[in-house]
């Protein structure tokens, strides 16, 4: 663990007695860390301490050190130290933060912002991150590296630049966030069936399954997708479309027994029955996906990312999920957990 503040190193390799970093997708900072240092004279007390929260950030990781010293560590993120307390006599320290998708959160937009002339989506996306973050790496790594046109929208003065960032990605059916290390990445929207699977979790002999839970509910699952956009700066007229989970045997059929049940969706960047078609078609996956949750603790894998697919075998079954939420510890006696959201039966 090592602390910067101006992209200067001040103090490295710190000592922590425990913490963790948790991944996850459902949150607007996709990665936050909670870690505890047990050296009180790390208390911050002056503006330009190592760990004050003026702009001072932590780099962590973990891995592993050979008897040789030699190390093989893998990023987990950087973080801007938020919070920090401690007993100012005895501590320990709590140092919380959150990855950078903070600091353009906190980067309200000034004045009403239009994408007019900014060029197609991706384009936007690295405009308004390096707006407030000028040297910020911004990737595409969707496929094909797809930057599709962007509609005219304006956004009020006032406005969560953030969430603008995820407006105008997933009207390109991406999604946006910070990774391990540090960069703004624009990915492909996951998909269960498609994907390839980023790790195998297994009971008995071999896997690393310690223990697994599961849960059902029929909240936030639906039947159908209405897409749809208004844009008076495009001057173009109300548009939307619907998609409808016609597939029969599908237990979320429209108008089966689970019933009817329409999640409304719209975005300003959807211009065009077209696109609104598009946006509830990528919808209705997510939209039909059976609300099961898996929590899993096994071995840690540090380089998972939410929105990986894993195949867990369990219970006498293979199935496939996606990567909700991630808890790696900082320390090697620490539990690492998994929340999975779906639950496919793997057809390999």
């Amino acid at each position: 663990m090592d602390a910067y503040y101006s992209g200067l190193l001040t103090l490295s390799d710190i000592p922590i007695s425990g913490g963790t970093v948790t991944v996850d997708r459902g949150s607007k900072t996709r990665r936050s860390l909670s870690v505890t240092v047990s050296d009180p004279r790390q208390l911050p007390w002056d503006a330009a301490d190592p760990l004050a929260v003026y702009g001072q950030t932590l780099v962590a990781s973990r891995g592993i050190r050979f008897p040789s010293g030699a190390e093989e560590m893998v990023p987990l993120g950087t973080f801007r130290i938020n919070d920090v307390v401690g007993d100012v006599l005895l501590g320990p320290v709590t140092v919380s933060g959150t990855s950078m998708e903070c600091a353009i959160i906190d980067d309200k937009l000034q004045a009403p912002t239009t994408t007019r002339a900014m060029g197609n989506c991706f384009t936007v996306i690295q405009t308004l991150i390096q707006q407030t973050l000028p040297t910020a790496s911004v990737v595409n790594l969707t496929t094909g590296a797809r930057n599709p046109a962007c509609a005219i929208v304006v956004w009020d003065a006032g406005a969560d630049r953030w969430d603008a960032v995820v407006q105008v990605a997933t009207a390109m059916q991406a999604e946006v966030f910070v990774d391990a290390t540090n960069r703004f990445v624009v990915v492909d929207s996951p998909n269960i069936l498609v994907d390839p699977v980023a790790w195998d979790v297994a009971e008995g002999e071999g896997g690393t399954l310690i223990s697994s839970a599961r849960q059902m509910s029929r909240t936030s699952v639906y039947t159908a997708v209405v897409a749809s956009g208004e844009n008076t700066a495009s001057g173009t007229a109300p548009v939307s479309a619907t998609a409808r989970d016609t597939d029969a045997l599908s237990p979320t059929r429209w108008g089966g027994p689970f019933g009817k049940i329409t999640k409304n969706i719209s975005s300003a960047l959807w211009t065009s029955v077209g696109l609104c078609q598009s946006a509830a078609d990528n919808a209705l996956f997510d939209a039909t996906a059976a609300n099961i949750q898996t929590t899993v603790d096994s071995l840690p894998n540090e380089a998972l990312e939410g929105g990986d697919v894993l195949r867990v075998a369990h219970a006498g079954r293979r199935e496939l999920y996606l990567a909700q939420s991630i808890v790696i510890p900082l320390t090697a006696d620490g539990d690492f957990s998994l929340t999975l959201r779906g639950g496919k039966e793997d057809p390999t």
